[in-house]
């Protein structure tokens, strides 16, 4: 019998459209396309800044335990790079760390750190944007967000942080919050791997491509800006990367960033993550 219902094909074609929809959604999900319990601690993210009290409480109660305080900086990095690179790259890496380890959570960046002396301006004080704090308030910012995350229940509270000037102030705060805590079952942990990797394997992973010690440089280099480019372009000022004006030590920068990318960036993106999700697992393993 012909069929007199003209919305009929309509409605066939669109039941076969959400089948098929619904069949590739499956199939993603089994190939680890979709959300995986391992990867995400808490149904609403990673980030505790995004999560209500009640949402942290549960992950809590399920097993995520682990803590990673993310520690930035916000300094000069010559005319081509924001001052707020290192908040937005630990940031990011710090949610991708929290994800291959599966059961953490990310707090949110400390963004002031010690870079100098301000009164005469010393290091990065130097240069216009620059903050600085002292390295006693630093330690003790790190204190009380330890302190505060145990109180909440947190076990292994991990600091990482992207900026060289700060890593033995984390080692020491770790050390004394442990002799405190010898007796209860939380530790916190500096993990410094997060920070050498940019110095070892990244640096030999770069030269193994040509680049040579001058243009990896130290601050603001190859590594320094290939690294922000592979994480969020918009850290760097590309027309000021390609014209290549005030690219030296004069102005904040130690190397040569011209021929840096974010395929170049994607080495240390890899070997950050690599590394410090071993370091926190070995460290966790101890306690």
């Amino acid at each position: 019998m012909r069929c007199t219902d003209p919305t009929r094909p309509a409605r066939a074609f669109r039941l076969l459209g959400a089948l098929l929809l619904a069949g590739a959604v499956a199939l993603a999900q089994a190939q680890g396309g979709g959300p995986h319990p391992a990867r995400d601690p808490s149904p609403h993210g990673l980030y505790i800044e995004q999560l209500t009290t009640t949402e942290v409480r549960a992950a809590v109660a399920a097993g995520s335990t682990t803590i990673i305080i993310p520690i930035g900086g916000t300094e000069q990095s010559g005319p081509a790079m924001v001052l707020g690179k290192h908040n937005v790259r630990v940031g990011i890496l710090a949610g991708r760390i929290a994800a291959a380890l599966g059961d953490a959570l990310v707090a949110p960046v400390i963004a002031y750190v010690p870079e100098g002396n301000v009164d005469p301006p010393t290091s990065h004080m130097r240069f216009a944007g620059t903050i600085s704090i002292p390295v006693d308030a630093f330690e003790r910012t790190l204190e009380g967000a330890a302190r505060s995350f145990a109180a909440h229940g947190f076990r292994d509270i991990v600091f990482i942080g992207d900026h060289g000037g700060y890593q033995r102030s984390e080692e020491t705060v770790a050390k004394r919050l442990n002799r405190e805590w010898a007796h209860r079952a939380v530790r916190a942990h500096a993990i410094v791997d997060y920070y050498r990797v940019t110095e070892t394997e990244y640096r030999k992973a770069l030269e193994a491509r040509g680049l040579s010690a001058a243009e990896i440089g130290t601050h603001a280099g190859v590594a320094d800006t290939s690294l922000s480019l592979a994480l969020d372009p918009k850290l760097v000022r590309m027309d000021v990367l390609r014209a290549g004006k005030d690219l030296d030590a004069a102005h904040g920068v130690y190397g040569d960033p011209r021929r840096s990318s974010a395929a170049l960036g994607e080495l240390g993106v890899d070997a950050i993550v690599a590394k410090t999700v071993a370091a926190i697992r070995q460290a966790v393993a101890r306690r």
